[in-house]
């Protein structure tokens, strides 16, 4: 019966996990979620191996929740596997948590082996996968102001913590007596990260400038796989909606187009060529195009700058490849259980500095995918980026969860890197994200639009900017540290 209620409440806590991301956006319940996984790692003190199957639960249930999307593109089986084989790096979370939660003041460690275990699962293998954080399902409340001071890192610690602090908190009220620094530790621990959170929101940074930007989103001619058959009518739509955009007598001073916008080579195709330069003549700006290019090395997804008067110039080849769609790890191996894989592309990485100049602007890029990876806005910071995009192509994935969890990411970029992200998808949503997470403007779903803002141009270095990754190893380290300290205080006790 024990084990019944543990396993129900895991199920919970990975529920109200999931619920706090978009398009449900409710931020309390992940807060909510992992204290009630907290008190499901004490609750009559399950063994180790108890604990590895409570943290697997939590997790399974939230990616099943989560990742529907995966299945829009690829079907129910790798969906659910994916979903599996995420929620195997929560098995160290409930073995970790587990002994902690032996601890009295163990609600002050368990935020750090959370934050380890997400580290670890966002970096391997092939990269990891950073897309169900914690961090994400903050964006709506003030604990993503964090994220300017450490990242996602620091905003998924607070989460954690405020939530195994609430759980302190409430275990202390209910079962007395209780030492007073416990329960003034668990209020603490509660206060401290949504004050924090707070201040870190307040004021704004100088701009330097100003900049008219307008997203393009083309749409495509009907959902599924099947759309990038129909390439030249994607490219065509995103030529008529620039060319109406021009028409109407708006003259942006660049103009974005998404991830994909262009699957025709223009350096190898005339007739893309035209299109795309006709595109540009018409709105008298440069235009970043998404398309494909090759060279000796391979072919590479490319955000590629066309501009009115010097034509072809700086791009972005894209760094971070999304594995099992862009390329295909060990594709001989897994080919012998399905011949899915086939259905994954096979591009090259890039090596660039994540920037592209357009009319004297600095603009920081990061297709699709790339928004998960710290690293790739970062860099473009580094570089000089005054102002941020997120092209993307979103069509397979139809009307899943899948583009306002991505959205939900771009936000919370702008407010790490204080500045204004611009979104263009290919069939939505498209949106315009100002530095302080806010959005002014959003697309439909497959729907044509043209979204047009006047943005702030920043120069500002955010402390996650330049540190975030020194404070993520810090909080990883120290969350190994406490769990084998543990481990090995509930072995000493055997």
């Amino acid at each position: 019966m024990t084990l019944l209620i543990q396993l129900v409440l895991a199920a919970a806590s990975g529920w109200l996990a999931y619920a706090s991301y978009e398009p449900i956006g409710w931020w309390p319940a992940a807060i909510i979620g992992i204290g009630l996984l907290y008190f499901t790692l004490g609750f009559r003190r399950p063994s180790l191996r108890r604990g590895a199957l409570i943290g697997f639960v939590h997790a399974l249930v939230m990616y099943l929740f989560a990742l529907p999307w995966i299945g829009e593109l690829v079907g129910t089986f790798p969906y659910v596997a994916l979903a599996a084989s995420c929620a195997l790096y929560a098995i160290l979370t409930g073995v970790g948590g587990a002994a902690i939660a032996r601890w009295k003041w163990g609600f002050l460690a368990f935020p750090l082996l959370y934050v380890a275990v997400e580290h670890l699962r966002s970096s391997v293998p092939f990269g990891g996968f950073a897309w169900v954080r914690l961090a994400w399902g903050q964006v709506n409340g003030p604990l993503a102001e964090l994220s300017s001071w450490g990242g996602p890192a620091l905003v998924t610690f607070a989460a954690a913590l405020a939530g195994t602090a609430l759980c302190a908190l409430a275990l202390s009220l209910l079962h007395r007596p209780t030492p007073a620094g416990l329960r003034v530790a668990g209020a603490l621990g509660i206060i401290a990260p949504l004050g924090l959170g707070i201040i870190a929101g307040l004021g704004s940074s100088p701009n330097t400038g100003e900049v008219n930007v307008a997203a393009i989103q083309g749409n495509v001619p009907r959902l599924g796989l099947d759309f990038n058959a129909q390439r030249r009518a994607v490219l065509s739509n995103h030529v008529r909606v620039t060319e109406e955009l021009a028409a109407r007598g708006e003259r942006p001073d660049l103009v974005i187009w998404p991830e994909n916008s262009s699957d025709v080579n223009p350096f190898q195709d005339r007739q893309a060529a035209q299109l795309i330069n006709e595109a540009v003549a018409a709105v008298g700006a440069p235009v970043l195009v998404g398309t494909i290019t090759t060279d000796e090395a391979g072919y590479y997804n490319t955000m590629q700058v066309f501009d009115p008067e010097d034509g072809a110039g700086e791009y972005h080849r894209k760094v971070y490849l999304q594995p099992f769609g862009e390329y295909m790890p060990m594709r001989d191996f897994f080919r012998k259980f399905t011949d899915m894989v086939d259905l994954a592309s096979d591009f090259s990485p890039g090596d660039g500095n994540f920037t592209v100049t357009m009319n004297d602007v600095t603009v920081g890029v990061a297709t699709c995918f790339e928004v998960i990876k710290d690293d790739a806005y970062r860099t473009s910071i580094a570089n000089g980026a005054q102002i941020l995009v997120t092209p993307t192509n979103n069509a397979t994935f139809g009307f899943s969860d899948m583009t306002y969890q991505q959205l939900a990411m771009s936000r919370m970029r702008a407010i790490e890197t204080d500045r204004a992200v611009v979104i263009a998808a290919t069939s939505g949503v498209s949106a315009i994200v100002h530095p302080d997470g806010s959005v002014s403007q959003q697309s439909e779903i497959f729907e044509p639009a043209a979204l047009t803002e006047t943005l702030p141009l920043k120069d500002t270095v955010t402390p996650a900017a330049t540190l975030g990754a020194m404070i993520q190893w810090a909080l990883t380290i120290m969350g190994v540290v406490f769990t084998v300290a543990a481990l090995a205080t509930t072995r000493s006790r055997k």
